[in-house]
């Protein structure tokens, strides 16, 4: 079976930097037309405004609000019109912050919700939806329809008060992943997750920057002690879009150096 995505259309959202950037620059290396998806404009026209420009361009770029149902819509129906139809998803956009679990008015639950989790379910119901009207349509009867991919965090399965809303809306994610998986089996449509830790995301990135100290954290609670390329995680990615992970559906695959194997409480879940 072939890991190969090349000539699938891919929309990875959260494309403009960090992990989400790194998958899409992968998705497009491995030879698939991508859909760079992400609110920050700016961050999308300095990463591919040019290379979308050129004639017969397998990238393009999309500028929107997720949190709004019409730009959803309009993500898909772009991705539509520049490459003739989508094969994978990957709800790479999310957010990181700290919270207060003892001050309902700073605990960012709402927040983190909305963009994590409730924009990553509404992109896979109307991807999901697009895709197999048009697997109905061509009378498609064999083979997988598509391919979707979640981005968790191992704080999903931690306890660190201090990431409360960051940890609900992380096992919100995989829950999510898990029910989407059986309601969309019988479709052909499989969904998966990747919960990553010890990987250099851009709010890593902006951590360690500002406390270079915490990488010595993270390396004693991580097995392997080494701070992982957010391409571990776009290659992790890869296998789940392509073919060669044709039986597996439901399922969250750790790329966390072994993070989850220790019970240290206070180990940071970065």
């Amino acid at each position: 079976m072939s890991f190969s995505i090349a000539g699938k259309t891919a929309i990875i959202t959260g494309a403009a930097n960090g992990v989400g950037l790194a998958i899409a620059r992968h998705f497009e290396a491995q030879g698939a037309n991508v859909m760079f998806a992400d609110m920050d404009e700016e961050g999308l026209i300095a990463e591919v405004g040019e290379a979308a420009e050129r004639e017969g361009a397998k990238v393009a770029y999309f500028a929107g609000d997720l949190r709004q149902k019409l730009t959803i819509a309009n993500l898909l129906s772009a991705t539509v019109d520049a490459f003739d139809g989508v094969d994978i998803l990957v709800n790479a956009s999310r957010q990181v912050a700290q919270s207060d679990p003892l001050s309902a008015d700073d605990d960012n639950v709402e927040a983190l919700l909305e963009q994590n989790l409730l924009t990553a379910l509404r992109l896979t119901q109307q991807v999901a939806k697009w895709m197999i009207k048009c697997g109905e349509k061509e009378e498609r009867t064999e083979g997988m329809l598509g391919s979707i991919v979640n981005l968790s965090s191992v704080a999903a399965r931690r306890t660190q008060p201090e990431m409360l809303a960051f940890s609900i809306s992380s096992a919100a994610v995989e829950q999510m992943t898990r029910s989407m998986a059986v309601a969309l089996a019988p479709c052909r449509i499989r969904v998966n997750a990747v919960a990553f830790g010890s990987v250099l995301s851009a709010s890593l990135s902006d951590v360690l920057s500002e406390n270079p100290d915490y990488r010595d954290e993270i390396l004693l609670g991580t097995p392997l002690a080494r701070v992982a390329p957010a391409s571990d995680v776009a290659e992790t990615v890869q296998y789940l879009a392509s073919e060669g992970s044709g039986f597996v559906t439901g399922q969250v695959l750790d790329v966390d150096g072994g993070r989850t194997l220790l019970d240290s409480v206070q180990a940071p879940t970065h």
